[in-house]
């Protein structure tokens, strides 16, 4: 069994070097790399990379479907993310780009929500590369009724701190009713 020593960092511009050495004196290495100020990255061996998602920024990154900064939150989606919407809705499926999940399903919203698309984080875990984030929208459609939905999106972020998978959990239900009663036939 080897047993940590000594860890030692030295900082190389944008990227740390740590090394151990156990017990057995043979020195192992890894680099350190924040990305975009999101993500630390540590790579064994050099140009393999695991990342480990923040809790605070994945936070800052949903505050903005809380206060109407959508292109700010969808800027840090890649342009090619699979985004697969769970249920039995208009709305569910998989689309294969951010911009066909943004028309088939936020533009859609958008035009019998009278608020638009809100949505409120209600918590956030991390693990690795994935975070889980619980969302709560009190919206009110166009026709006055109540759209209190529940989120969960399970979000994978890559190498770059742009989200390359979701899956959206929601009330089917919910979704199916508003979209019936306020889009025009």
């Amino acid at each position: 069994r080897t047993m940590i020593d000594r860890f030692c960092f030295n900082w190389l511009g944008t990227f740390e070097t740590a090394r151990y050495v156990s017990n057995t004196d043979k020195p192992h290495q890894f680099f350190l790399k924040s990305i975009g100020g999101n993500l630390l990255c540590w790579e064994y061996p050099p140009g393999k990379c695991s990342c480990m998602i923040q809790k605070e920024q994945v936070r800052e990154l949903f505050r903005n479907l809380e206060t109407g900064q959508g292109d700010a939150f969808f800027a840090r989606v890649r342009d090619d993310v699979s985004w697969t919407v769970m249920g039995t809705h208009p709305l569910a499926g998989t689309y294969s780009s951010k911009s066909d999940f943004l028309h088939a399903t936020f533009e859609r919203l958008n035009k019998i929500l009278k608020e638009g698309v809100v949505l409120k984080i209600v918590d956030v875990f991390v693990d690795g590369q994935v975070a889980v984030v619980e969302m709560q929208s009190l919206s009110t459609a166009v026709n006055g009724k109540p759209f209190n939905n529940r989120y969960c999106w399970v979000c994978t972020f890559d190498e770059s701190g742009m989200i390359s998978k979701v899956r959206a959990y929601l009330d089917s239900a919910l979704v199916a009713a508003v979209i019936k009663e306020n889009e025009p036939d």
